[in-house]
C-alpha cells in the first residue's frame, strides 16, 4: 500500500456499500412495489446501470490493494472495462433522457399526456442500452493485460497509437459528458423557468434541486475527462506526472461517486418513491414483529402445555407412591 492507494481503497469500499444499498433499494421499490410509470422506468434503468457499475468496482479495489496489478486474466480485464464503460454510458444517457422527458412534460403538457407512455419509455431505455454497448466496444477491444518487470497490469494495448487514444478519450468526453451535460443543463434551466411561473411557493426548493443535479453531474464527471487528457499529455511532458499521480485517484473517485448520488438526487426526492419505500420498510418490520410475536406466543403455549403435563405426572406419581391410586381404581371397578 502507498499513501495514495489507501484513501482510494477506502473511498471505493464506501462507494460499493452505499451504491449497492441505495441502488438496490431503488431496484426493489421501482421494480416490485411502484406502479409502472414513465418515471419508474427511468429510475429502474438508472439504478440497474449504477448498481452494475459499483458491483464491478470490487475488481478495482483488489487491483489497487495489489499495487495496480491485475490477477484476473485478460478476459476479465476486457469484461471489467466493458461493463464499467457500458454502465457509465447507460447511466449518463438515462439521466439525459430523464431531463428531456421532464422538460417536455412541463413545457408541452398536452403532447406529453398523449404521447408519453410506459411502452415508449421502455423502448427508449432498450435503445439507450444498445447505444451504450456500441459506444463501449472499442474500449474493451483495446484493453489487455500488460507485463512489466514480472507484474501484470490491465491497460490499453501498447500497439495503440497516440492518435487512437486521443480519439477514444475525445469520443468519451463528447458522448459521455459534453452533449449530455448541455442537454441536462438546458433542460433543467427550462424546468426552473417554468417552475417559477407555475408554483412560486416552491421556487426556492426547485432551484436547490435543479442546482444540485447540474452541480453533481458537472463536478463528478468533468475532472475525470480532463484528467484523461492530462494523462495523455504527461507521456510527452514528465512535469505533468506529479499532477497525474495526485489528481488521478481523486478524479476517478468523483466519477464513481456519481453512482451513489443518483439515487439521492433523482429518486429519493420523488414523493411516490418515498411513500412506497416507507410502506415497504414498515411492512418488513411488521412482518418481523408479527413472526416474533407468534413465535413468542407459541413458545408460551408449548411451555404451559408441558407445565400442565408435568404437574399431572407429578400428581400421578404421588398417588402411586401413597397407594391411593389402587384404592381409586378399586372404587371405580365396584361402581
Amino acid at each position: 500500500y502507498t499513501t495514495r492507494t489507501v484513501p482510494s481503497i477506502v473511498i471505493y469500499c464506501l462507494i460499493i456499500i452505499l451504491g449497492t444499498l441505495g441502488n438496490g433499494l431503488v431496484i426493489y421499490v421501482t421494480g416490485f412495489k411502484m406502479k409502472k410509470t414513465v418515471d419508474s422506468v427511468w429510475f429502474l434503468n438508472l439504478a440497474i446501470a449504477d448498481f452494475l457499475f459499483v458491483s464491478f468496482l470490487i475488481f478495482s479495489v483488489i487491483s489497487l490493494s495489489q499495487n495496480h496489478q491485475w490477477p484476473f486474466g485478460a478476459f476479465m480485464c476486457k469484461l471489467n472495462t466493458f461493463v464499467s464503460v457500458v454502465n457509465m454510458f447507460a447511466s449518463i444517457f438515462t439521466l439525459t433522457a430523464m431531463s428531456l422527458d421532464r422538460c417536455l412534460s412541463i413545457w408541452v403538457v398536452v403532447w406529453a399526456h398523449n404521447k408519453r407512455t410506459v411502452c415508449k419509455a421502455q423502448l427508449i431505455s432498450a435503445g439507450i442500452w444498445v447505444t451504450a454497448t456500441v459506444c463501449s466496444a472499442p474500449y474493451a477491444t483495446f484493453r489487455t493485460v500488460l507485463e512489466h518487470n514480472g507484474s501484470r497490469f490491465c491497460g490499453y494495448s501498447t500497439n495503440m497509437t497516440r492518435e487512437q487514444k486521443w480519439s477514444l478519450y475525445t469520443f468519451r468526453f463528447v458522448m459521455g459528458f459534453l452533449i449530455p451535460f448541455l442537454v441536462i443543463f438546458v433542460s433543467y434551466v427550462a424546468i426552473g423557468i417554468r417552475a417559477m411561473r407555475i408554483q412560486r411557493t416552491r421556487t426556492r426548493r426547485s432551484r436547490r434541486i435543479i442546482f444540485s443535479i447540474i452541480f453533481a453531474f458537472f463536478i463528478c464527471w468533468l475532472p475525470f475527462h480532463v484528467f484523461n487528457f492530462i494523462e495523455l499529455k504527461a507521456r510527452t511532458n514528465p512535469d505533468l506526472w506529479s499532477i497525474v499521480r495526485i489528481m488521478g485517484p481523486l478524479t476517478v473517485c468523483l466519477a464513481f461517486l456519481n453512482s451513489c448520488l443518483n439515487p439521492i438526487l433523482y429518486v429519493f426526492m420523488c414523493d411516490e418513491f418515498k411513500k412506497k419505500l416507507q410502506k415497504s420498510i414498515c411492512f418488513v418490520l411488521e412482518s418481523a414483529l408479527a413472526e416474533d410475536h407468534l413465535s413468542f406466543m407459541s413458545t408460551r403455549s408449548i411451555s404451559s402445555t408441558f407445565s400442565r403435563i408435568s404437574r399431572k405426572s407429578d400428581h400421578l406419581a404421588h398417588l402411586v407412591h401413597t397407594g391411593h391410586l389402587h384404592q381409586l381404581l378399586k372404587k371405580r371397578k365396584n361402581t
